[in-house]
């Protein structure tokens, strides 16, 4: 969707009355920019005298940024058609009970595909952060305020996952998936939304006068 649109074409797409793209598809841009700005720093960092020592590590963060990015950009398409399959189900017919057991097979299988996309978003923005921590490490001082909106943009995104998943968890009747979904979020919100905290002191004491 992103792929092959402007960003104000993506803007006005999200602020029209369509439900697709909505807050998952946004969560995967702010965490696909949290990467485009990682890779800025790397590429801003690489090649500056009096930086040689680290331009291994910025080198290395540039690959893993564009990787990640590479990674989030479909994502805004994959939630879109994630939760157009699920409204698909919802509409299918129930005028016996043979067509009410199907279109209940149909609507679990929405609501884990549902689950599934912005699960997959939480996690790559979850690296966005641990990609930031490292930026704040190497990066030149001329753009260490763009590590700091990198870290923010990936909290965002990985609040923003986290609360598309936690809205079709309540409904999931496979009671072991929806479990391993939020210990998932969990375990990846506790690791990495302190990250973001730490980096935007790190950069703010940089940038204090």
């Amino acid at each position: 969707m992103l792929n092959d649109t402007s960003t104000a074409a993506f803007l006005d797409q999200l602020a029209s009355a369509a439900p697709t793209p909505g807050g998952g598809g946004a969560a995967a841009v702010m965490g696909a920019m949290g990467a485009a700005l990682i890779s800025m720093v790397a590429r801003l960092t690489i090649g500056k005298k009096g930086y040689e020592a680290r331009e291994e590590a910025a080198r290395a963060l540039l690959a893993d940024s564009e990787a990640l990015r590479s990674r989030l950009m479909p994502m805004v398409a994959e939630d879109a058609q994630a939760f157009e399959t699920l409204m698909a189900a919802y509409r299918l017919p129930k005028d016996d009970e043979a067509a009410k057991a199907r279109r209940s097979v149909a609507i679990q299988a929405g609501l884990k595909a549902a689950t599934l996309a912005p699960l997959q978003c939480a996690r790559a923005a979850a690296e966005v952060l641990r990609l930031a921590e490292r930026a704040a490490g190497i990066s030149h001082p001329s753009v260490i305020s763009d590590v700091g909106v990198a870290a923010l943009a990936g909290a965002a995104a990985l609040r923003s996952a986290e609360l598309n998943v936690m809205i079709n968890v309540p409904q999931l009747k496979e009671r072991g998936f929806a479990d391993a979904a939020k210990s998932e979020l969990e375990a990846l919100t506790s690791e990495c939304l302190p990250k973001a905290q730490t980096v935007h002191e790190r950069v703010a004491a940089a940038l204090s006068p």
